[in-house]
């Protein structure tokens, strides 16, 4: 094994000299360096380009069959330690079988538990992490102490101690995906060792064959192929014809998971037999990983129809025809005569769904999608699914298939994106990961600058505005019912409503008339709605739509995201500016009602930079049990930090979990 180790310098908190000590079954790469007092233990795997220096802190403990990614810095400060598991004082301790991944920080004084799963670039300082923790990708750890098997999303900053007591626990999932991360990476030590050893590396080589096997052509010149389906080769088939290459990829159930993927060897040739006699290949070679392929557009330099023809875990793949340019302009799929229509993985996609891309292409948006399994979209973490560069609606359509066919099981939404001011419009669930139907309204969509929301088109009943039918429509598009409360001007002050019998229709004229007709015989009172989830028997955020003699107010409804309990407020509070004034009604009224109905309220805040991170920090906690303190204490916090984004937190003590949040302050 050759290593770079050395033993520490002599400086002015240090004249030991201290060297590293090496179990013999450890491999360090030679690209790797290792500094001073580190102990590193048995069937350790240190991969190039690994920084481990115990030339200021120290010692380092890295226990048995750990793994220590390409890249890791792990470092100390000349004071603070922490105490390792044999009750000893150690700058850093990383505990057995932990896996510490690519370019991820470990600056001590810290404390890495057994069996920790620390993620791409994530950093940990002056922290202790116990038993079992799992760090996903940048993410902060920091001056707190994180309980045995929490999980701590990507992106997460954990810096109070209040946060890290709020983690959720690690699930089963992550547990077996951190196990198989320890699988690859013994496998990679045993490897290394080997390819080192003469011994090991000739008989290997000696018994190496080829791996390429003939193709047969027949009829037309074209490969028929056991691995390679007629839906597969109809497609590679439709891209040649437009001009595209064919290029492919691979990737094994961790990088799937994790969305990295591999190249397979380049497809230079545009001959249809050659290029499905490549793909076969790399099929074959792939087996029992996940191969997708694409079109290359090679004057542009991008990508279109990204498919997916084989799965890592064995199930069929469904093959969606490809989207094709018309004369129009507009988009067809050669479906077969017996294939079902519905969503993506099927054979197209659901017609109001292409009228909603349609809609914000033509009003100059670009298309996004992020996915997201049943776990992360309870935790509301979505993954970007692969970028569409192309404004073309085939090429849209058939971006979005892909990644449906993809990511079929999980969740998955799609969001237009105004790549003026660089922010999202209209976020549509299109598929959801318990194989519920999704309703789409492809009228949803038509946006107005005026507000910074946006009204459907088509037309509201007499005495509403779109945003009631808007707010109407995102309530019955996530299986909730619709529920009414009503107030008089006395009791409007007290926080005190009365609840009307909830509406019965389940689409959206029907409700919109049953509404209508309320109002009416309504029209001096307050009304607000709200959405009732009928199975968990949980209820979403109210919103006030009349107030007596004004009518109908809701003009900017709230943007309803993937929570059935939770609504993400997109009206901001008269102190966008700064400048201190009162909370907007509707916010008081926000308030209000959280307290009396038992609930807890805090703030968070964000700079710009954490903003597009989705890194918020905890504002000062908001003890108040009447509504004018809490008003008071939000007020003093809007205050302190101007210049910020503040948003609003319901908090439900006994359940322990958030039933709203809400924006209520830009700078």
């Amino acid at each position: 094994m050759v290593a770079r180790t050395s033993a520490a310098p002599p400086t002015p908190w240090s004249e030991s000299l201290a060297e590293p000590q090496i179990h013999e079954t450890a491999y360090l790469h030679s690209f790797s360096e290792v500094i001073g007092d580190v102990r590193i233990g048995a069937n350790v795997l240190v991969a190039p380009g690994t920084s481990i220096r115990a030339d200021e802190g120290g010692p380092f403990f890295i226990g048995d069959s750990c793994n220590i990614q390409d890249g890791v810095v792990i470092h100390g400060l000349e004071e603070g330690r922490v105490l390792g598991d044999d009750q000893q004082p150690y700058s850093v301790w990383i505990g057995a079988k932990s896996s510490i991944t690519h370019k991820a920080l470990i600056h001590g004084p810290a404390y890495v538990g057994e069996g920790c799963f620390i993620g791409f670039r994530s950093t940990v300082f002056n922290a202790r992490l116990g038993k079992g923790c799992v760090v996903m990708m940048h993410a902060l750890i920091q001056d707190v102490e994180v309980p045995p098997g929490s999980y701590i999303p990507s992106g997460a900053v954990i810096t109070t101690q209040q946060q890290a007591d709020q983690l959720p626990k690690v699930q089963t999932a992550d547990r077996h995906f951190a196990k198989e991360v320890l699988g690859v990476n013994e496998a990679l030590r045993l490897g290394y060792i080997c390819a080192e050893d003469s011994a090991c590396i000739m008989p290997i080589r000696a018994h190496l064959k080829p791996t390429h096997k003939p193709t047969q052509s027949v009829g037309m010149d074209t490969m028929q192929s056991q691995r390679l389906t007629p839906e597969v080769i109809q497609q590679v088939r439709q891209l040649l014809s437009q001009g595209y290459k064919i290029g492919a990829e691979h990737a094994d159930r961790r990088r799937y998971r994790s969305g990295v993927w591999q190249t397979c060897t380049p497809i230079q040739s545009t001959r249809e037999s050659e290029v499905l006699s490549a793909l076969d290949a790399c099929v074959a070679e792939h087996a029992g990983e996940y191969v997708r392929m694409f079109g290359i557009d090679s004057k542009v330099k991008q990508r279109v129809a990204t498919t997916t023809i084989q799965r890592g875990d064995g199930k069929a793949v469904a093959v969606s025809p490809m989207a094709v340019a018309t004369a129009g302009g507009g988009y067809s799929s050669a479906r077969s005569a017996t294939a079902p229509i519905g969503y993506a993985g099927q054979a197209g996609l659901n017609p109001d769904l292409v009228q909603q891309v349609r809609n914000l292409l033509n009003q100059g948006y670009k298309i996004g999608t992020e996915h997201a399994d049943s776990r992360r979209y309870r935790s509301g973490v979505w993954q970007t699914c692969a970028p569409i560069g192309s404004s073309r609606e085939p090429d849209v359509l058939s971006a979005l298939e892909a990644c449906l066919s993809e990511h079929a099981g999980e969740y998955v939404r799609m969001f237009g994106i105004d790549t003026r001011v660089k922010q999202r419009v209209s976020t549509t669930t299109i598929q959801r990961g318990d194989g519920k139907p999704v309703a789409v309204n492809g009228s949803a969509p038509e946006v107005t600058r005026s507000n910074g929301g946006y009204a459907a088109a088509a037309p509201a009943p007499a005495g509403q505005s779109e945003g009631v039918a808007q707010q109407v429509r995102s309530i019955l598009a996530q299986g909730n019912k619709v529920g009414i409360e009503y107030a008089d001007r006395r009791r409007y002050r007290s926080g005190i409503w009365q609840t009307a019998p909830a509406i019965r229709a389940t689409s959206e004229s029907a409700a919109l008339n049953e509404l209508s007709q309320f109002l009416a015989q309504n029209a001096d009172a307050y009304v607000r709605i709200f959405g009732i989830n009928p199975a968990a028997k949980q209820r979403t955020s109210a919103v006030t739509i009349q107030k007596p003699g004004q009518g109908p107010i809701v003009a900017n409804p709230p943007v309803y995201n993937a929570y059935p309990d939770r609504v993400v407020d997109s009206r901001t509070a008269n102190h966008a500016n700064g400048n201190g004034a009162h909370l907007a009604s509707d916010v008081a009224q926000q308030i209000t009602q959280l307290i009396n109905q038992g609930y807890r309220i805090s703030t968070e805040y964000a700079d710009q930079r954490r903003y597009r991170s989705g890194a918020w920090q905890t504002g000062n906690p908001i003890q108040a049990t009447r509504p004018s303190d809490a008003i008071a204490a939000l007020e003093s916090q809007l205050a302190e930090h101007q210049g910020h984004y503040v948003r609003l937190v319901g908090i439900d003590p006994r359940a322990k979990r958030r039933v709203l949040e809400t924006t209520i302050q830009r700078p």
